[in-house]
């Protein structure tokens, strides 16, 4: 009996450990080369491992829910007890070291459609939002190529629902106990977040800003976004203020090297927006934000959001951020104390829009009801002192306040 041992790979993703979220085979199932085996959590995303080979599963090394290591064995085969039907296939458009998949996309146990597709394919798949089991591969005995997943894309026919998140194993306890597995995202955001308070010292600071005039902005210019199909929202006037004030306090806009004891300032504007979703909290990453209009911030935005719900997002769509923006009023919040993204040194929050008695005129005491946000500012005070952090913030509250004037700092 031959038996290959395969070890967890890095998938090209320069990661150092996994969780194991689910498995598709079991020991004694039949496996084709390219099928899916197995589902893993990388960072904050997703990732469908196929095989490597094809055999029998001999045995499952690593259980649901174990992080391991890359390079860790996780699953051993007998290759001897490949499906006899199977032949060799025609080399795809990429090379691959593995044996050639089989002759036809079968139906494995389980119902799913075995799709003939190599680890690069599947990536820009995952990229690109895409349900790789419908697309029809155009390749060698129906191989999925990346001009079929770019094609399917492009095609107006629509795609396949995702399907609803799986309910975390529930364990009950004495009386009326439940006990939940910290597994997954949920695990990941604990790690991150426990890391995030006890490296960097957090401080906040809070205000509120009248923003009259970003309300009427943001309704003169939603008749047209609407026309063109996108949700204009609050968020993109918030990062144009952001970036605007990030380059004007640069400190703001960087990380600390622990390690080499260094400051990094970054010369480009990564802004990570905070989404909430059922299984927790993910921040894509809107990238040069100071290089795109308020429309192509806003179509940004809708599409990462729309495809963080759907678990769509691609690793490098996840990660790299310079700066974070939190919208906590979207659900009733006003004030918070967020979390700093590390190694970010800094994240912005905003509350809910609620109208407030203003003086407007301080010589006759006049007040009237103006909409008022609240704001806030978590900054690390290793790099950032309470003075900058004012600065900054009441130099983002101007632009909210008087947002005409972001068109003085456009280059």
């Amino acid at each position: 009996m031959a038996v290959y041992e395969w070890k967890l790979p890095d998938v090209g993703e320069g990661i150092h450990e996994a969780e194991i979220m689910k498995w598709h085979v079991a020991p004694g199932d039949s496996v084709a080369q390219e099928q899916v085996i197995v589902e893993i959590q990388t960072d904050k995303a997703v990732v469908d491992i196929p095989s490597p080979v094809a055999g029998r599963v001999k045995a499952v090394l690593a259980q649901e829910g174990d992080v391991v290591r890359v390079g860790t064995p996780v699953i051993e085969f007998d290759t001897d007890a490949a499906v006899s039907s199977e032949t060799p296939a025609a080399p795809s458009e990429e090379p691959v070291s593995q044996p050639a998949p089989a002759s036809s996309p079968a139906v494995p146990p389980g119902g799913n459609k075995r799709v003939l597709a190599t680890p690069a394919v599947r990536k820009l798949a995952r990229e690109l939002g895409v349900d790789i089991q419908a697309v029809t591969g155009s390749g060698e005995h129906g191989r999925v190529l990346k001009e079929d997943v770019r094609a399917f894309k492009e095609s107006p026919r629509p795609q396949p629902a995702p399907s609803a998140p799986v309910a975390p194993v529930a364990q009950e306890t004495l009386g009326n106990e439940v006990r939940i597995p910290l597994r997954g995202l949920r695990r990941t955001i604990a790690e991150h977040m426990v890391r995030s308070k006890f490296t960097a010292p957090h401080v906040t600071t809070m205000d509120e800003v009248e923003v009259a005039r970003l309300v009427a902005l943001r309704e003169q210019m939603k008749v047209r976004a609407t026309e063109e199909g996108v949700k204009l929202t609050y968020l993109p006037f918030i990062i144009k203020a952001l970036v605007a004030a990030l380059k004007r306090f640069p400190y703001l806009n960087a990380s600390l090297d622990d390690e080499a004891k260094e400051i990094v300032l970054k010369p480009y504007y990564h802004i990570g927006i905070a989404v909430d979703d059922p299984e927790g909290l993910i921040v894509p990453v809107i990238r040069d934000a100071d290089k795109k209009s308020l429309m192509e911030l806003a179509r940004e935005i809708q599409d990462l959001t729309e495809r963080a719900h759907a678990h769509t997002l691609s690793r490098d769509e996840l990660t790299g951020s310079t700066f974070t923006v939190t919208n906590y009023g979207s659900f009733g919040g006003l004030f918070a104390t967020p979390v700093i993204n590390y190694p970010e040194v800094g994240i912005f929050g905003t509350g809910r829009i609620q109208k407030k008695a203003i003086v407007v005129n301080p010589e006759t005491d006049e007040i009237q009801a103006r909409p008022v946000m609240s704001v806030c500012l978590t900054f690390d005070h290793r790099v950032v002192d309470g003075g900058t952090a004012g600065r900054f913030t009441n130099q983002v509250m101007r632009y909210l306040n008087q947002p005409t004037d972001l068109f003085l700092e456009m280059s």
